[in-house]
């Protein structure tokens, strides 16, 4: 399997290559030459398979240069009991007919990105060897919450890498932070910003066009690496579980053997959906994926118009890893759909230039036959998760919430109701506040407190890892200013 990059096709690096290396030298994002199919009987294999075995058949497909016995030795050590809560991993819950619920908030942080950063560890240190590279590997890392702690976990004491995180001061919830602020290890580092998202995912991405950086990185013996979605290592991981999903519904005879399903996906990156889109891709029988945004609606607004526009009013949500206006993974979209580097680098200069740019009608009806794109507002996502436990006694974080509400609009829409599953990206603790609130609590509890009183509330066991922070000293308070990024990559690295 060869990559490119999303916005130049004349060079093609390999797998370890694309994985190391992270970002493309000219900006884009490093992507497969082609989409392999699932053989013929594939599904019908992995239906009776456990997740780890999954993991390696399907991984496979895209990391050839890695053994069979090396994607073993990954999978086993990233998804065994050690560290996640349940041996189903990314287990499903039906909550109702035919809408179920993908978990992916089992691992050591509580949230989705944990399928992903568990394996990256194991990946990218072997991918750097396959490729020659002898120096310390230095991962910068961006995060609206989730992805950091995920990430610092993952990385906390791997040999050869040391690992930044730069998060949001005012843009994360009390738990993200919490976790971030606490974290273990000697190889590890997490600073605020004064900012969002986008501006910190912007700043690590111009530390990764530096080229006057990157040789002063190499003298001091490191080359850059990420950790963000932007990395090939960390959306392969996430095709998976869709694969999986759909394997654990025939298993349980939930799905009939070929019969179509939609999944619902919440997202602010668009790797998680892209992932998704992959696995359709494939050949999963996937009929519509239903892209779920909070009011940051920027990608309801590009999958109904063709038009992306980041110049809006950023809303700080209670779903927070959802409050984007720079939906990176879109780039790799745009070149499934046009198969022209040339366009999509025209549509990322204008985004850079003008914070907005059109796609040609063509693109846009290629867009809208495959994804629908709804989002609601605050008030929304407390209604669902009050609903959903009050009816269902199921318990939701807000995140999951806006993509159960996206999935509503839709069958309401369009009057669809073919089976569903919802892609459930964190645990409810890890927004105790908010979910507190929806649940009817006018004066929720502050900081870790918080966690007490919903589990109280609800009856839920509070998840271990949330509960274990209580014994664990704040170690990072550092907060810089955003244009002052590449100066806090120095003194880490010095």
């Amino acid at each position: 399997m060869r990559y490119i990059s999303t916005r130049d096709n004349t060079i093609q690096y390999s797998a370890a290559q694309a994985i190391t290396q992270g970002l493309a030298r000219d900006g884009g994002l490093l992507t497969p030459f082609f989409i392999p199919k699932l053989p013929g009987k594939a599904l019908e294999d992995l239906r009776d398979m456990a997740y780890q075995q999954r993991a390696v058949y399907v991984m496979k497909q895209f990391l050839d240069e890695f053994s069979v016995k090396e994607l073993t030795n990954f999978v086993n050590a990233a998804y065994g009991p050690d560290k996640f809560d349940t041996p189903a991993v990314a287990p499903v819950h039906t909550v109702d007919g035919d809408t179920h619920c993908l978990e992916l908030w089992h691992g050591p942080t509580c949230a989705f990105k944990d399928m992903a950063l568990q394996l990256l560890p194991k990946l990218l240190p072997t991918a750097a060897k396959k490729c020659g590279c002898k120096e310390e590997i230095a991962i910068l890392v961006a995060t609206s919450g989730d992805t950091g702690k995920a990430a610092l976990e993952g990385f906390r004491d791997v040999p050869g890498t040391r690992i930044l995180v730069f998060y949001p001061e005012d843009g994360v919830s009390r738990m993200q932070k919490r976790q971030m602020t606490t974290q273990q290890g000697e190889n590890v580092a997490v600073m605020g910003i004064q900012g969002n998202f986008d501006d910190a995912q912007n700043g690590v991405k111009a530390i990764f066009g530096d080229e006057k950086m990157a040789a002063e990185l190499l003298e001091k013996g490191f080359v850059l690496s990420s950790a963000n979605s932007i990395n090939w290592g960390r959306l392969v991981p996430q095709i998976v579980y869709y694969i999986s999903a759909y394997c654990q519904l025939l298993a349980d005879r939930e799905l009939a053997p070929g019969e179509g399903v939609n999944f619902c996906v919440p997202t602010g990156n668009f790797g998680n959906i892209l992932a998704a889109y992959y696995a359709k891709e494939m050949g999963l029988p996937i009929d519509q994926l239903i892209c779920a945004s909070n009011s940051n609606n920027v990608l309801t607004e590009f999958l109904r118009e063709g038009v992306y526009d980041r110049n809006r009013q950023f809303y700080n949500t209670m779903s927070p890893s959802m409050d984007i206006l720079i939906s990176s993974n879109l780039e790799r979209l745009l070149l499934a759909l046009t198969q022209d580097p040339a366009e999509v680098r025209e549509y990322m200069t204008q985004l850079a230039e003008t914070g907005r740019y059109k796609v040609s009608g063509r693109i846009q009806d290629r867009l809208q036959k495959r994804f629908k794109g709804y989002f609601c507002d605050d008030r929304e996502t407390q209604r669902v998760i009050r609903t959903m436990f009050e009816r269902h006694g199921y318990l939701i974080d807000t995140h999951t919430a806006v993509a159960f509400s996206a999935l509503e609009q839709y069958r309401q829409e369009t009057g669809d109701d073919a089976p569903a599953i919802v892609a459930s990206t964190a645990s409810p603790f890890k927004f105790c506040a908010s979910v507190l609130e929806a649940l009817g609590e006018l004066a929720p509890a502050s900081g870790l407190d918080a966690l007490d009183q919903l589990s109280a509330r609800t009856g839920q066991p509070v998840p271990a890892p949330l509960a274990g922070l209580r014994d664990k000293a704040v170690r990072f308070t550092q907060v810089v200013e955003k244009d002052h990024m590449l100066d806090a990559v120095r003194s880490l690295l010095e």
